[in-house]
């Protein structure tokens, strides 16, 4: 705690006269224009990765950066809290793109591969269901996050089936067939400070260096969201070249 108001002192008595302008802007309403999910772990840090400013992402954390699927009806079918970011960001903010980004090492994960946590989690047990899927999908004898551990395996394989949780909302399916919202599956490697980018052309994750960054970009002005299956047979989202 005492670094933490160290850092708050920081910055109102260092820091804040740099944004002051930025902060009276954004006083008066947010337009981000990305949708970020990632895992609650203290060390993904979103603005860091992608070194943003106050008011560019609007950012869902949660354990194991899940979202619970759709119903036939459009609502959530586990804790609603998601649903309502995805459901608030898309109909009354400028969101063009979603993120789903996933990390090496994540807890969550390793727990969805040993079969769950004691009893005295009886929280986290239930929202660890939200990842089940993609631990079936590691014994199918896939080959993604072929040479990784197992629980990294699990946690690139865990972003895909959040990607297509996603996609399972109506008015989210309505957007990207339009051409109107993008979907992207990302992956950090905390141990080397790399984020890596899902690319279903070729069926697995891409570090994001330069050439891949800029073939990105490219793709951003192509309809890089025209429903494809994977290697596996899933859902995934079009990507032109890796």
């Amino acid at each position: 705690m005492r670094k933490l108001i160290r850092g708050l002192l920081d910055f109102q008595l260092n820091a804040r006269s740099n944004y002051r302008e930025k902060f009276a802007l954004l006083a008066q309403g947010q337009k981000p224009d990305c949708l970020f999910i990632a895992c609650s772990d203290s060390r993904v840090v979103p603005n860091l990765l992608v070194s943003t400013d106050p008011g560019d992402l609007f950012v869902v954390r949660n354990v194991g950066n899940m979202m619970p699927p759709s119903d036939s009806k459009g609502q959530s079918t586990g804790d609603q809290s998601e649903a309502a970011a995805l459901e608030f960001s898309l109909r009354n903010l400028p969101v063009e793109d979603i993120v789903v980004c996933g990390h090496s090492s994540c807890g969550a994960m390793k727990a969805v591969l040993a079969g769950g946590v004691g009893p005295e989690h009886p929280n986290l047990n239930g929202w660890l269901e939200h990842g089940k899927v993609a631990l079936t999908r590691l014994k199918d004898n896939s080959k993604l996050g072929e040479g990784l551990p197992d629980h990294d395996r699990l946690s690139q394989h865990n972003v895909l089936l959040q990607m297509e949780h996603i996609a399972s909302y109506p008015w989210v399916k309505e957007r990207l067939e339009a051409g109107t919202l993008r979907l992207h599956g990302w992956w950090f490697d905390i141990g080397t400070a790399q984020v890596h980018a899902w690319r279903s052309a070729v069926g697995r994750f891409i570090p994001m260096d330069e050439l891949v960054g800029e073939a990105l970009l490219r793709e951003l002005g192509t309809d890089s969201n025209a429903a494809l299956k994977n290697g596996n047979g899933h859902l995934s989202v079009a990507a032109s070249n890796p």
